[in-house]
């Protein structure tokens, strides 16, 4: 493990112990619950599409059947010690993996487009069950769960959200470590060989489908584990964890991230909870922010959160923040116009649907502001766009072997 991974790891473990300390609401405690389980399941996504380069559009799959066993495996231990909650994400984890190995056996034949359809296939078919057999999953109204049915032990119940916390805590922790190890063993090298060029890595003796195969077993494991804790934290698991909605939801927080880099998905999952609960406790509109923040990731950021950090870290590094930083400083006044106008609008067009209309002044003013603002960022990039250029080629140079 190199030093700056040791670094990250024991920043992480630092912010998950003082994170409660600091922000002790009942909100940000149960905002850093959900942040921990979507975490894990966008790294398990990571998993295929990062590491792999496969393309899932059903790996709610994997979520969905974990939490769907767990609630059902805490149902039947009512009468089990409380320490047995500790373990119930494991259940999930098993109900994972065991239908990673079923689906991903079937699915791994082929790669490309013929993956991401086939994916999707297993995954409608598997929403669709769970309408099929409401014995299981519950049908429209899902299977409940109590976590805290049972006597405490030394003041543990689990019935405490913050207790809840530090369960989710200690699961990521073991998780994140778990596929990290994984990406410095032989089956996460050939993973990525097979991701890059599998006609060679088929050429040196390896089998392409074979290790795509394990790769997919294997993040249906922890995804199952994500989805266990799910169970456990809302103590309910509906048809939704199963849909293609949730599929989308960790294919945005995955690739928002960056899918270059192992702890993108940690800061796409980060971005994506926050925007699901306090932008949508802000506005009506966050389901289309949802979407524009996607979009203007793809044009233009395409290596996601992850790769604009690892830029600045290197430009630091360089010796280069000196020249890039005035850059930025007079680039942000007319992005900051663009943003603002970009939000104005999109709140205007949402009053005008709910019938609350806004005078013309106000959609003038944020069209104009817009244009300003739009024409200032062209304008300044063609001249700063030289002074940008050469710090990178310095930084490349730099890179050189």
């Amino acid at each position: 493990m190199t030093r700056a991974a040791k670094i990250s790891l024991a920043l992480a473990a630092v912010i998950v112990v003082v994170a409660p300390l600091v922000f002790s609401s009942g909100f940000a405690i149960s905002l850093f619950c959900q942040m921990g389980i979507l975490v894990i399941f966008a790294l398990s996504y990571n998993m295929l599409l990062g590491h792999t380069g496969l393309l899932s559009f059903g790996h709610a799959v994997y979520y969905g059947i974990g939490a769907f066993f767990t609630v059902h495996a805490l149902n039947m231990v009512q009468g089990a010690p409380v320490i047995a909650v500790t373990f119930m994400p494991l259940v999930g984890g098993l109900a994972g993996l065991t239908f990673g190995l079923i689906f991903g056996y079937i699915t791994t034949r082929r790669a490309g487009t013929t993956f991401a359809m086939i994916s999707l296939g297993v995954g409608e078919m598997v929403a669709a069950c769970s309408l099929m057999f409401p014995v299981f999953f519950g049908g429209e109204a899902g299977i409940p769960g109590n976590r805290a049915a049972r006597e405490p032990i030394a003041g543990l119940s689990y019935g405490p959200q913050i207790q809840m916390f530090y369960l989710i805590a200690l699961w990521l922790c073991a998780c994140v470590a778990g596929m990290f190890a994984l990406t410095r063993t032989p089956l996460g090298r050939m993973a990525n060989a097979v991701r890059d060029n599998p006609e060679r890595a088929q050429f040196v003796g390896y089998d392409p489908q074979r290790v795509r195969f394990l790769m997919v077993a294997l993040s249906g494991f922890f995804a199952g584990i994500a989805g266990g804790l799910a169970a456990l934290n809302y103590e309910i698991v509906t048809a939704e964890s199963l849909s293609s909605l949730t599929s989308g939801l960790v294919l945005l927080a995955t690739y928002l991230g960056g899918i270059g880099f192992f702890f993108g998905p940690v800061a796409g999952a980060v971005a994506v909870t926050l925007m699901q609960t306090v932008l949508a406790s802000l506005t009506k509109a966050w389901p289309f922010y949802f979407g524009l923040v996607f979009l203007a990731t793809v044009l233009f950021v395409p290596g996601g959160i992850a790769s604009v950090i690892a830029t600045q870290k290197r430009l630091w590094d360089a010796g280069l923040m000196r020249s890039v930083a005035p850059i930025y400083a007079r680039m942000a006044i007319p992005v900051a116009m663009v943003f603002v106008a970009v939000v104005l609008l999109i709140e205007l067009a949402y009053r005008a649907s709910d019938g609350r209309g806004a005078s013309m002044a106000a959609w003038f003013g944020s069209a104009a502001l817009l244009a300003l603002g739009t024409t200032t960022c062209r304008w300044l990039w063609q001249r700063e766009r030289e002074g940008w250029s050469r710090a990178t080629a310095l930084l490349a140079g730099d890179r050189a072997p």
